[in-house]
């Protein structure tokens, strides 16, 4: 966590903010700026925890605020203490501790238990970045033991590239998020999902009919929420300006003045486009992108030395052969359209499933556009295996999208979240209304 002080500004300061607002109960809006109001509140909170009273938010301050932003506290358990007990005194719920230890009989005095907060974990009002993502992660593991949170590589700058697992079925599908670094919003698209459904694993329910439960036995979901983590960082301000990669990728930027920076930034961290990096079309993508000027290390669009060349494609395509999907969707902005095809593979079931999927959104089945219609991931999934394989483009308007429109992104995508799963087995209709 980078240590923070008045005059700094981004994505790290709204996680800041965010965490005050929860610990404090003072509900000041993020806004990304440590200004005055915030700097007072800092101070207030570092004296209430005995802590050196400078306003700088340095390690030992974002570890008193770190509890409030993975959601949950550790108790020392006591041979006496009950969960209804722990859940007045940490402003829980008994069905809360009870999910998070799930064998309470095995419970020993002395041993650390998880207390969650009576409060969602994944934030919707403020931007993403690195730090924010391994803190949700790490609070939705510990609320649901059945999320398998790891790393499926490294990104350029030593980011783990996160996955999470749910389920125990045998039909294993695969989404992902934040290819492009400006498309961050889809990232707590899928983190949002990913608590509901965990939720409603942990206490019963049913969503159009279908129960959670019987979701988790049928089938199992690997999501990627962030294969693009540094230039994430960039993009919503949580990479320093004054750090090298800051400087780097301005001087990259420089050479193509049409695309603002960082806003326009869609590529990871050493100007490769990531969703142009993979082996299906790659040279007629090359060709394409070479003929715009795409020729070199850029803010979007260059298709990098070699097919993988980038460790975050890399690893999202090794993770791919590994799991051998049954169906992958690729989140992306912007355009309410869903990409189904790759040249002439027209997978089993595929064009049916798109138009269901547009009947639980509004969204649009297209074909992608000859520009962009190579090298993609879901290109080289639907090349590889003849599977359903889709792109989804996500809300409406200019890169990066607005937080404003993140609850009607999330509204029209729920239907296709689980049409992913369910659409596999011809139950697409057992959905009925969707909320």
């Amino acid at each position: 966590m980078r240590t923070l002080r008045k005059g700094d500004s981004g994505a790290d300061v709204e996680l800041l903010q965010t965490g005050l607002r929860r610990a404090t109960g003072v509900p000041q809006v993020p806004d990304g700026q440590f200004g005055s109001n915030t700097k007072e509140t800092i101070l207030r909170w570092q004296q209430a925890q005995a802590l050196a009273v400078d306003g700088i938010v340095g390690p030992r301050t974002w570890e008193t605020l770190l509890p409030f932003l993975r959601g949950y506290t550790l108790h020392e358990y006591q041979s006496d203490d009950t969960f209804l007990a722990l859940a007045v005194q940490y402003d829980s719920t008994p069905g809360a501790i009870a999910a998070a230890n799930p064998e309470p009989n095995q419970l020993r005095p002395g041993e650390q238990i998880v207390i969650p907060y009576n409060r969602l974990v994944v934030p919707t009002d403020i931007r993403w970045c690195s730090s924010l993502l391994e803190l949700v992660l790490d609070g939705i593991a510990k609320r649901f033991p059945f999320v398998e949170i790891s790393s499926i590589g490294r990104s350029v700058l030593g980011h783990p590239i996160w996955q999470a697992s749910i389920g125990t079925g045998p039909v294993r599908v695969g989404y992902n998020a934040a290819h492009h670094a400006n498309e961050w919003i889809t990232t707590p698209v899928l983190m949002k999902f990913l608590e509901q459904y965990a939720s409603g694993v942990a206490h019963g329910g049913n969503v159009g009919g279908v129960e959670y439960e019987r979701l988790f036995r049928h089938y199992t979901l690997d999501i990627v929420p962030m294969v693009n983590p540094d230039a994430v960082d960039l993009v919503t301000g949580a990479l320093g300006k004054e750090t090298a990669a800051y400087r780097m990728c301005k001087e990259i930027a420089d050479g193509f003045p049409d695309i603002p920076f960082p806003e326009g930034w869609k590529a990871n961290i050493e100007g490769v486009d990531l969703n142009l990096q993979y082996p299906a079309g790659w040279e007629k993508a090359r060709q394409l992108k070479y003929a715009r000027g795409f020729n070199r290390p850029a803010p979007r669009d260059y298709v990098g030395p070699a097919p993988l060349s980038a460790p975050e494609s890399a690893a999202m395509h090794q993770r791919a052969l590994q799991a051998d999907y049954q169906l992958i969707l690729a989140y992306h902005t912007q355009g309410k359209l869903i990409y189904w095809k790759y040249n002439d593979y027209n997978p089993a079931g595929s064009a049916e499933l798109a138009r269901r999927m547009q009947s639980v959104s509004s969204y649009l089945p297209a074909e992608t556009p000859d520009y962009s219609s190579s090298a993609g991931y879901k290109d080289w999934f639907i090349q590889q295996y003849n599977r359903p394989g889709y792109t989804i483009e996500a809300g409406q308007g200019k890169n990066p999208l607005p937080l404003k429109q993140f609850d009607q992104i999330y509204n029209d995508n729920f239907g296709i979240l689980l049409l992913g799963m369910i659409g596999l087995d011809g139950e697409a209709d057992s959905l009925g209304a969707l909320p």
